[in-house]
Order: C-alpha cells, then sequence, then structure tokens
C-alpha cells in the first residue's frame, strides 16, 4: 500500500472517530431537502430534474467544504504531531494527497446520500439522466476545489476558527466573481476582455455549464488545474512551516 493510501486511510476512519461526520452528513442533507424542496421548489417546477438541487450545492460547500477542511493541517499544528508527520520517511506530497482525498471522499460520501432526490424525481418523470450526472460531477469538483482552498489555508494556520473563517472568505471571493450581479458591475466600466477574465476564475461559471450538461474541456481543466494547483502550493506552505 502506497503512502498516501495509509494516510487517507487513516484521515478518512478519523472523520467517524468523531461527532464531526454524523453531524456534516445531517446538516448537508437537511439544507439539500430545504434547499430543494422549500426554496427551489422541486415539485411547484413541474420538471423532472434537479436543477433546484443543484443550484444551491455551491452555497452549501460554501460552509461545509471549510468545516470538513479545517482539520486537515491546523490540528496537527495544534497538536504537535505534524512534526511526527512531516518527518516520516515518505515524500511530503503523500501526506497532502492522502489528507486532501480522505475530506473529498468524505464530501463524496454525503453527495452520494442525496440519492434518493435523483430516484425520485426519475420515479416522477422522465428527466435527462445525463444532465443530472453531470450535475453531480460538477458538485464532485466545487467540493474538490473547496477542500483544496481549505487545505491550503489549514496549513497555514494552527488555529481551525482562523482556518474555516478565511476559508469561507476565499471560497466566497470565488464563487462571487461569476455573480451576474458583480459581472453586470464590471461591465459598465471594463473591457468584455476583462470580464471575461473575471468570469473564468470563478467557480459558479465553470459549475453552471456542468449543472446544464454541457461537459467542456475547459471546465474539466479548470477545476482539475485549480485543485493540483493548491494541493502543489499547500505542499511548499507545509515544508515552509516545517522548516521555518
Amino acid at each position: 500500500m502506497s503512502p498516501w493510501q495509509v494516510i487517507f486511510r487513516r484521515e478518512f476512519r478519523a472523520y467517524f472517530a468523531t461527532p464531526l461526520a454524523a453531524v456534516f452528513l445531517v446538516v448537508f442533507l437537511f439544507m439539500s431537502g430545504v434547499f430543494s424542496f422549500s426554496m427551489g421548489g422541486l415539485f411547484e417546477r413541474g420538471q423532472a430534474d434537479l436543477r433546484s438541487f443543484f443550484q444551491f450545492v455551491p452555497w452549501l460547500f460554501l460552509f461545509l467544504a471549510p468545516a470538513l477542511s479545517m482539520r486537515l493541517w491546523a490540528e496537527e499544528r495544534r497538536l504537535g504531531t505534524i512534526e511526527v508527520l512531516t518527518t516520516l520517511p515518505i515524500p511530503l506530497w503523500h501526506a497532502v494527497v492522502g489528507k486532501f482525498l480522505a475530506a473529498w471522499f468524505f464530501s463524496l460520501v454525503a453527495l452520494a446520500l442525496t440519492a434518493p432526490l435523483w430516484i425520485t424525481v426519475s420515479w416522477l418523470g422522465d428527466p435527462d439522466q445525463g444532465v443530472i450526472v453531470a450535475g453531480y460531477i460538477g458538485s464532485a469538483m466545487v467540493a474538490g476545489i473547496f477542500l483544496a482552498i481549505g487545505g491550503f489555508v489549514s496549513a497555514l494556520t494552527k488555529n481551525q476558527v482562523i482556518a474555516f473563517v478565511v476559508t469561507i472568505v476565499a471560497c466566497f471571493l470565488v464563487l462571487l466573481s461569476g455573480f451576474p450581479l458583480v459581472l453586470n458591475f464590471f461591465r459598465d466600466w471594463m473591457s468584455l476582455g476583462a470580464v471575461e477574465a473575471i468570469a473564468s476564475v470563478s467557480v459558479l461559471t465553470h459549475f453552471n455549464s456542468l449543472m446544464r450538461g454541457v461537459v467542456e474541456l475547459r471546465d474539466v481543466v479548470y477545476f482539475a488545474s485549480g485543485i493540483c494547483a493548491l494541493m502543489v502550493a499547500t505542499t511548499f506552505v507545509v515544508d515552509w512551516r516545517k522548516s521555518a
């Protein structure tokens, strides 16, 4: 078994060793139901799809992903166990990848538990299954990039509360840059190319394409490159803080 797999198993099991897992899953599923049925009008819309769920997914993960990622490195630093972890005879990136994948896989478990919504709309009508699959892929990508941001922030501090708050702010800014109201504001005094550049860095812009069932290479590259770049940055930060 590779070192990153060992760390992945340890970290993933750690989520279930505390009430964090149960709280996260209950809150995620409860809010998913509230947004889908009460605010999204799943039944009132009269359409067999999960758009009412997917349109709120980025906002769900805006708060829940930081709650998962805040402990990735901040807790190790607070407990003093990071010195042990970083001096193990394994490449540091194995630890970064293992921790990230554990948090990401846990978020995928939460998404998988929303399958009753999918079953419900499939039973009530004849939805486009490809659009729903693309929506779930996009949701997983949003969770991944938010967790990567959170892991990077967590590596910078030993205070989990600070990591939580800063991650929320960072993720919110990444989301906000693609919000129509923000883009319309910039259109009034910036060139079209500049506005498109701002929109291109937004999670919301790329997620909306996937939510509509349009899987484009640029969206996949955006999420994959963003996650990889943040993990590389996290590796450098952990190594820097280790030697500091």
